[in-house]
């Protein structure tokens, strides 16, 4: 059975003018789950639209709607295995910042640190199909990362999930989470025409102002795993 993750960004990886940086997103488990999750989540929005408020076709991202319209979208997902990863910019080594491919590289640790904790969680409750894993799928907005870096995240999940990792000095061996995985794909959508990925820009910018306002704990449940770094 195939897994099924959308994933978004909310905030700026700076850390000059930003105190922090999210990803957030969802899991579904297997191709009907999937698909119901995108036929809830459109009828949610056409509830939005059915107001008449916005053009039809107009996508309704969390920076585009209403505080009142964000929590109804964000409700229609209440049911789902959600997770995301607070960064705290300004408590991070600043030579991070000094070079894009630093950068890059702190941010896919980040994500599969924070989806990894969600999976160990999964794995725990004895919700995943350990023994009819398929292909764990990552779609996330086409924005969020540059072409030369996507090989790298998938490369780097399939690592700390499939094949186990060892730390710099080679001594300490990690092994993976979830070995009976058949592989890692990773995708970059536009979310205009990828359901989920705007279900994920929901969930990132509920997280962002959660952070913002020293309210994590009220999200946090056991299908919603919030992780916060360093």
């Amino acid at each position: 059975m195939d897994l099924f993750v959308y994933s978004d960004e909310s905030g700026v990886f700076d850390r000059i003018h930003n105190d922090y940086f999210v990803f957030g997103g969802l899991l579904l488990i297997g191709k009907d789950a999937k698909d119901v999750a995108s036929r809830k989540y459109i009828a949610a929005e056409k509830a939005i639209n059915a107001t008449k408020k916005y053009e039809s076709g107009y996508e309704l991202k969390a920076t585009h709607i209403t505080n009142k319209e964000k929590g109804k979208l964000f409700r229609s997902l209440n049911a789902y295995y959600k997770f995301a990863v607070v960064i705290k910019q300004k408590s991070l080594n600043a030579h991070i910042f000094d070079y894009k491919k630093s950068k890059q590289r702190y941010l896919d640790y980040a994500y599969k640190i924070g989806l990894k904790r969600l999976l160990e969680q999964l794995k725990k409750s004895k919700l995943l199909p350990l023994d009819d894993l398929g292909t764990l799928h990552i779609f996330a907005d086409e924005h969020t990362t540059a072409t030369d870096g996507r090989y790298e995240l998938q490369e780097a999940l399939l690592q700390e999930y499939k094949l186990g990792t060892f730390n710099m000095s080679w001594n300490s061996y990690f092994p993976p989470i979830l070995p009976q995985l058949v592989g890692v794909e990773t995708k970059y959508c536009n979310s205009a025409t990828t359901t989920l990925v705007r279900a994920a820009d929901i969930i990132a910018n509920k997280v962002y102002f959660c952070a913002l306002n020293g309210k994590l704990d009220e999200l946090r449940s056991d299908n919603f795993i919030i992780t916060v770094l360093p």
